[in-house]
């Protein structure tokens, strides 16, 4: 897992078990609700890969945050794929110019 992914994972959980802090919850409540062992509800809060996303979301979702999971992969801050369309647009343009430029040099000879 690349280290940027990982750190995102733990701070994910600590800020997931903050807020069961917050609410002053036990962790064996907090596990009762997400349908996990009170170890697996531990290793989410250390931000453990192990963990599923389901388990995730649904703390994400008893804190009333669920709605922010599809903006976690929304088309419009792709920016690898943004930067790979805009060059499959400029080596487009730059096929149409060329082949404007070769029509063109075709029909000055004829």
């Amino acid at each position: 897992m690349p280290p940027q992914a990982a750190k995102a994972l733990t701070e994910l959980g600590e800020r997931l078990a903050l807020a069961r802090l917050r609410r002053k919850q036990s962790q064996r409540a907090w596990a009762q609700r997400l349908g996990v062992s009170v170890p697996t509800l531990a290793s989410m809060e250390r931000g453990e890969p192990g963990v599923s996303m389901g388990v995730y979301a649904t703390a994400l979702w008893i804190i009333g945050r669920a709605g922010a999971l599809p903006d976690l992969a929304d088309p419009q801050q792709d920016l690898g794929a943004l930067e790979a369309d805009v060059r499959a647009a400029a080596q487009e343009r730059q096929l149409r110019s060329r082949r404007g430029r070769a029509a063109r040099a075709a029909k000055d000879q004829a």
